[in-house]
Formats: C-alpha cells, structure tokens, sequence
C-alpha cells in the first residue's frame, strides 16, 4: 500500500469508527466501505475494517448484509477476526424478541423541534453557596431503647476467654 493510499485509508477508518461511536451509521458505512475498498480484505487490518462495517451495517438497519459480510468472516486468515466474527454472527442470527409497547420509551426527535428562542450558555457555573443540614434530631420514643442481652453474653464470653489465655500463660510458667 503506498503512503498516499494509507494516509487515506486511516483518515476514512477512523472517521467510520468515530462516526459509528457518535451513532451516525450511514455516513459511517459510506465511510468503512470506502476505507474496506483501500486494504487488502484478508489482512488483519481489512478484517478489523470489515468487522467495523458488520455494525454499521447493523446500526443502519442493513441486517442482511451485516449478516452475510459476517459469514464471510468466519473464513478469514486470521484467527481473531475469525473468533470475533463467529461470535458476531451468533448474535446477529439470534431471533428477535418481540417487546410490548409500555416497555419502550419514546424520544422526540430533536431535529423537527426549531425554538426561535436563542440559547445562551453561561462562561462559568454561578457558585451558589451551599446550605448547611440542618441537625435532624430523633424521636426517642419511636427507637427500641430497650438493653440487649447480646452486649452480656459477648463480654462475659471475652472474660472467659482473657481468663483461659491467661490461665495457660502462667501454667507453662510454673512447670
């Protein structure tokens, strides 16, 4: 690959990557395309962009060609992109679950909505100075103040013990 070539296909891969992390699928796939069009496929560089592309394609609603492209995966030289591809393609073919409506959440599309209110954002956050809690205090007729035993065995239980350690410090002592 010359120098001008793979200047160009950097700039086209990792703009494709950027954008599909940005959720912009379309213009990534014209872009990963572009960049699967200047390396060599069975490289592992080409099977990196290629499985790049199998998620574009995905993200854009392309299942078919993100599931063929990943079949073709599976055959490539080099055995990660193999492993990743396999794995890939598992969860492509998994069958879709149907969801019920109340379980999603609609978003309005921010692009239709135009506010002829210009927004302002300020410089620096304004430091409002913060309140001090104020001190709750307790209801002690609501709280169990009643003793509990527990406090009486575990203390009688550490005497007895101090007792017994003691008790046989001195007796290899006096032997």
């Amino acid at each position: 690959m010359s120098p001008e070539t793979q200047e160009q296909f950097q700039l086209k891969y990792q703009t494709g990557q950027k954008l599909l992390e940005r959720g912009q699928y379309r213009l990534s796939v014209q872009n990963l395309e572009e960049a699967r069009d200047l390396v060599n496929l069975s490289s592992r560089l080409g099977g990196e962009v290629q499985m790049w592309l199998v998620t574009a394609y995905q993200g854009v609603g392309r299942l078919d060609d993100a599931i063929a492209l990943c079949q073709q995966l599976t055959g490539h030289p080099h055995p990660e992109i193999r492993h990743k591809s396999q794995g890939v393609l598992y969860i492509l073919q998994a069958p879709q679950l149907k969801r019920p409506e109340e379980w999603m959440v609609k978003i309005p599309e921010a692009e239709g909505e135009t506010s002829q209110k210009p927004h302002y954002v300020a410089a620096k956050p304004i430091n409002k100075p913060q309140e001090k809690p104020s001190l709750v205090l307790e209801d002690l007729s609501q709280m169990n103040t009643k003793d509990n035993n527990f406090i009486w065995v575990a203390l009688g239980f550490l005497l007895l013990l101090l007792g017994v350690i003691i008790w046989l410090g001195y007796r290899d002592y006096w032997v």
